[in-house]
């Protein structure tokens, strides 16, 4: 509807610009209907198909949904005869049944013209469905009269929002599940009981979906009536709407026949003692769903309100900005940190550490960028990008010839170059297509939206569902994208939450820790795997990888959702929560498209080793998707590349280029030996531990990448001089472990982003403390499970 508005605003423009043409040349002398001719045409054949296009959307959403439910009622019908022992109730001819039930929906616009034969129902019966409900409880979402002051939904997005209407209250009296076991007759009676019951409300809502769309293509075609001084109103609601399957005479009959069944079927299952019984119970759930899409409403609203104040101009307060202006200010703050930083990188120069001058000097370079992205004195991606600069002024490359002579400025930055810009950095990019076009096109919020809705209402099960759905989409997505595309799916549920459920911080957080643990799951799930591949020699396929974490990915969230239910008991403060509901779509062929390349893509990169032949590496294989789905504008545009996280590539560009810089100085060998000397003896085993508990410490505290970036490579180069190497192990039990450290808000963007995430109230979900009682036992989790799991796999795999 909001589309067809602006339409007609740019409609009413052009008439008013051409008519005041005219009037101008001829000193106002103008024939009106002369001169609005041509532009009344104009806007007819301009608006016109727009409607047709809307109408088509709305019957073929309409007539799928319709068979997609007639098919349940249908099986509810056939099972309902395999019920024992179970009276009869009177069935009722439909013109008696809706008598009864007073058309259950009075005070919603009705679809006029659809049978001149049809009867209006009387209001006054003693069953009507709206009569225990307020009026403007009922018309919380429907409109009541087709007048220019109703609110009428979005028609160009209206079948989503009928989806988020058709949420339904599970929790109602007549449905709860008694704690005795059932026999097999009791356990069929429940069953049939929900599901005649929801199925009811489903089509009572797609009856108001009929009518609100009714509603909308009266009111645009009144107000294009109204801006062009036409008569398309009364034209095309009688030989085009009226004409549509959704709106139609047989389409209304259908559906009366559907609702009575399955209110006959409920009063069988619930055992009424009549079918009056039965519509009581049905309109005691009507009510329960209204009353809970008002709240909801209210919710919202507060916090619209909530933002508008915090944007509003507020008088200024003179004594409040003198003591402001006496505190050090961000940027001040930041001028401290990056002087430190630069006396650190001062002493570090002049203290000498290292006998080669190369290695003195990439050692003062490394201790400097890691302090800038520990303490981000300057943004992590602008420290990367500091690093070429530094590498080619300070003169630390070296020579890959025996020799080992000290590079030029020219052969330096040509080297520094050609490392930045690698195979991983093109396995990235390929990461951001597939991540793009799973979220541009909806298809990675369906799939998380199905496996939602079958995990029931209990709050534990829920939590469960949601954590693996984390993961999941980790896995593709990136653990940057996942957890706001997972906190987005839970806000109805966090909205439904009575106030001190300690269910809301235990399902943010697990979402968060999921998320961090997700990012173990693939080589494009986050940075650091990035990192590690190109630090691993050869470079593990993609099955090898998902034989390792797909298993420790499993086990660690098993082990954190029930250390989350020790934590939290969340079944205690919420019995049952409002149940996802998901509405089956099909797939259009873009979303068709996508799927097929974003599985050809994964199974070319789980395969790459086998077809090394003819791609020769992983980054090869991650053109594929960039040209198939930038190729056509429709898919992925201009603007969907303009919005990848050009910062993490740059970071990793920037870890590369030092990594190249810390290996050419001789530093890494230098550090290596070192280190060596100090686990010379220890087994593979307690290698790994003391690596991982070290990446585990630095970073809890700073980002994953940012230690990934500093200590991976120094882990390679040792795990490459025990006496039975095992560099590729270490190395990727090292890159597991830095994405289960989640300990504290600061480590990994799900925390960060579960910690700022707040009610519509403006209460914040978590705490400090919640990490401290459950992040920092999930990262212990996280560690025993890789040294187990984890180490176990590998060594199997031949790590």
């Amino acid at each position: 509807y909001s589309g067809l508005k602006k339409k007609l605003y740019v409609i009413e423009r052009d008439i008013v610009s051409q008519s005041g043409q005219p009037g101008e040349s001829t000193g106002g002398a103008t024939d009106e209907s002369h001169t609005l001719l041509e532009p009344q045409n104009q806007a007819y054949a301009a608006f016109v198909p727009l409607l047709d296009a809307e109408l088509a959307k709305v019957d073929r959403f309409y007539e799928r949904k319709e068979a997609e439910l007639f098919a349940q009622a249908d099986m509810v019908e056939r099972d309902i005869d395999k019920l024992q022992g179970i009276p009869t109730l009177q069935r009722r001819s439909s013109a008696t049944f809706f008598q009864k039930l007073s058309d259950m929906g009075d005070s919603a616009p009705r679809i006029e013209g659809t049978s001149s034969a049809q009867p209006v129902h009387p209001r006054n019966q003693s069953l009507d469905i709206d009569s225990t409900i307020p009026h403007d409880v009922t018309n919380a979402y429907i409109p009541h009269e087709h007048d220019e002051s109703t609110y009428a939904p979005s028609l160009a997005g209206v079948e989503e929002g009928v989806r988020g209407s058709s949420h339904i209250s599970r929790t109602s009296m007549s449905d709860r599940v008694h704690r005795t076991s059932f026999s097999e007759n009791e356990v069929l009676r429940r069953e049939l009981r929900i599901r005649s019951r929801d199925l009811f409300i489903l089509l009572h809502d797609l009856r108001s979906y009929a009518q609100l769309n009714y509603t909308g293509f009266s009111k645009i075609t009144k107000k294009f009536d109204k801006v062009t001084s036409s008569a398309l109103r009364s034209t095309y609601m009688t030989e085009t709407v009226h004409a549509a399957s959704a709106f139609g005479e047989a389409a209304q009959n259908r559906l009366r026949k559907h609702m009575e069944a399955m209110a006959y079927a409920y009063g069988l299952a619930a055992q009424c003692t009549s079918l009056d019984d039965a519509l009581r119970e049905l309109k005691q759930c009507l009510r329960e769903e209204v009353v809970w899409e008002r709240n909801t409403v209210w919710r919202d609203m507060i916090a619209s309100e909530r933002m508008v104040d915090a944007v509003g101009v507020q008088s200024p307060d003179l004594q409040g900005g003198l003591q402001k202006s006496r505190r050090i200010t961000n940027t001040q703050r930041q001028m401290l940190r990056l002087s430190l930083c630069t006396v650190v990188f001062g002493v570090a120069w002049a203290v000498p550490l290292f006998s080669g001058v190369e290695q003195q000097r990439c050692w003062a370079m490394l201790v400097y960028v890691s302090l800038l992205w520990a303490t981000e004195a300057l943004p992590l991606h602008v420290t990367a990008l500091l690093v070429p600069l530094l590498t080619v002024m300070l003169g630390v490359m070296r020579s890959p010839a025996k020799s080992h002579q000290s590079l030029g400025a020219s052969d330096a930055s040509k080297a520094v170059f050609s490392a930045m810009f690698s195979s991983v950095i093109m396995l990235l990019l390929g990461g951001f297509a597939l991540a793009a076009a799973l979220s541009k096109h909806d298809i990675a919020r369906m799939l998380a939206s199905w496996v939602l809705s079958r995990a029931g209402s209990n709050p534990r099960t829920v939590l469960l569902a949601n954590m693996l759905v984390a993961t999941f989409a980790s896995m593709w997505i990136s653990n940057v994208a996942a957890p706001v595309l997972c906190f987005s799916l839970i806000k109805p549920i966090l909205r439904t939450l009575p106030p001190g459920s300690t269910f809301a911080p235990c399902l943010v957080i697990g979402i968060a820790l999921a998320s961090n643990v997700g990012g173990m799951a693939s080589p494009i799930s986050s940075p650091q795997n990035i990192i590690a591949i190109n630090t691993m020699h050869p470079a593990p396929s993609w099955f090898q990888w998902f034989a390792v974490s797909i298993p420790v990915c499993i086990m660690c969230d098993v082990c954190i959702w029930l250390l989350l239910l020790f934590v939290y008991q969340p079944n205690k403060s919420t019995p049952a929560i409002h149940q996802t509901r998901f509405t089956s779509e099909r797939l259009s062929r873009r979303q068709i498209y996508v799927c097929i390349v974003t599985v050809v893509t994964i199974l070319l990169w789980c395969f790459e080793s086998q077809l090394a032949f003819v791609f020769g590496d992983m980054g090869i294989v991650a053109v594929i998707p960039l040209v198939l789905l930038f190729g056509f504008p429709t898919v992925l545009g201009k603007e969907d590349f303009n919005n990848f996280l050009w910062t993490v590539v740059m970071l990793a560009m920037g870890g590369i280029a030092l990594g190249r810089a810390v290996e050419s100085s001789g530093l890494l060998h230098e550090l290596a030996g070192r280190i060596e000397n100090i686990v010379d003896g220890m087994p593979v085993f307690s290698v790994l531990c003391v690596f991982c508990a070290l990446i585990l410490v630095v970073c809890t505290f700073i980002s994953h990448t940012v230690g990934s970036l500093i200590i991976l490579p120094i882990v390679s180069e040792v795990g490459a001089r025990l006496p039975e190497p095992h560099s590729r192990l270490l190395v990727m039990g090292a890159a597991l472990m830095a994405s289960g450290a989640m300990g504290l808000p600061v480590s990994g963007f799900p925390n960060m982003n579960a910690i700022m995430l707040e009610d519509t109230l403006g209460n914040p979900y978590l705490s400090t403390m919640d990490f401290f009682k459950a992040g920092i036992p999930a990262s212990f989790v996280a560690y025993a499970v890789v040294m187990s799991i984890g180490f176990v796999i590998m060594s199997l795999l031949g790590f």
